[in-house]
């Protein structure tokens, strides 16, 4: 069975890199960031679980941001977008930036596993 942790990283929530590390030392397999861009002025939609839309929604960072430090930091955990709003994202150079991360945190792994 594998497990993993969803997040909203904020600037007030434990950092990604924090975060990562912490999972991977308890056994965890994965860490998934969450992605919310756009947040319309006439909320018509109640916010999850009723009341007013937290503070989360409104101040996550960009997950492929906090999943590159995340990946820099371990070396098995696995990281994924709990959503990628990829319409609303460009077309180029968002596979861009996945493989970007790709090549970032396996250069990352092999740099740490040598000096081990």
């Amino acid at each position: 069975m594998e497990f993993g942790a969803s997040i909203f990283f904020t600037d007030y929530s434990i950092t990604p890199a924090e975060l990562a590390v912490a999972l991977e030392e308890r056994g965890f397999d994965s860490v998934w960031a969450a992605e919310h861009s756009h947040i319309p002025v006439p909320r018509k939609t109640p916010a999850p679980g009723g009341g007013e839309l937290h503070n989360r929604y409104y101040d996550v960072m960009d997950p492929f941001v906090t999943l590159t430090a995340a990946a820099c930091v371990t070396r098995k955990l696995k990281i994924g977008t709990g959503i990628a709003l990829a319409i609303q994202r460009d077309t180029i150079h968002t596979p861009k930036l996945v493989a970007s991360i790709d090549q970032v945190s396996a250069s990352s792994a092999v740099s740490r596993s040598a000096s081990m």
